[in-house]
């Protein structure tokens, strides 16, 4: 099996980096293979300009970084998306990401009032990196923001299923290294785990 990690940090030293790398020597430990997409290294553009407007209206097809994108994800059993948590939700370079990718036409078709979710069959996991505390996320309300956002509102959008959906907490507190286990493991067991929540 192969799994797609697209990762949305700037920073190659972070540890969302790391997590990630874990990610993929756990899942190439229990015998499955993985891309990574580091999308600030690779210049992944995340803004949403005129052509991805014409994609959106059906004027145009996707432009060749999005047809490269959409590529990867269909070559993949998994898609993993790895990210700091910025201000409740996926930073820009992610959520630009999302947005020009999983485009009408391609994860979904809307037209004359109807919905079609194209991307049925779609797993996905994600790893989200928070520097506050599990009292905090759940004070506020957070963490079913973020699943009403994320989970719900993108990929239940477009018919993919979402596996797994981590948060780990305190990740710039002094035992912020015990995620890199849990990262590990999340690899190990990519393929073979039901629906779970780690914390």
């Amino acid at each position: 099996m192969q799994a797609l990690i697209v990762i949305g940090h700037h920073d190659p030293e972070s540890l969302t980096h790391a997590l990630a790398r874990q990610i993929a020597e756990g899942l190439a430990s229990a015998g499955h293979g993985s891309e990574i997409a580091d999308l600030a290294r690779e210049g992944f553009d995340p803004r949403f300009g005129l052509a991805d407007h014409a994609v959106h209206r059906g004027l145009a097809e996707p432009p060749a970084d999005v047809l490269l994108e959409q590529a990867r994800i269909d070559r993949a059993d998994a898609l993993v998306l790895v990210y700091p948590i910025y201000w409740w939700s996926l930073p820009a370079l992610l959520k630009g990401w999302v947005e020009r990718v999983f485009s009408n036409g391609w994860a979904f078709d809307y037209g004359s009032g109807v919905l079609i979710k194209k991307l049925r069959g779609m797993k996905v996991h994600l790893v989200g990196v928070a520097g506050a505390d599990t009292g905090t996320f759940e004070r506020h309300g957070y963490s079913e923001a973020m699943r009403v956002q994320i989970e719900h509102g993108i990929f239940d959008y477009c018919g993919a299923e979402v596996l797994s959906s981590s948060v780990l907490y305190d990740s710039e507190g002094p035992d912020a290294a015990l995620h890199l286990r849990t990262a590990r493991l999340l690899g190990e067991q990519l393929f073979t785990a039901a629906r779970s929540q780690i914390a």
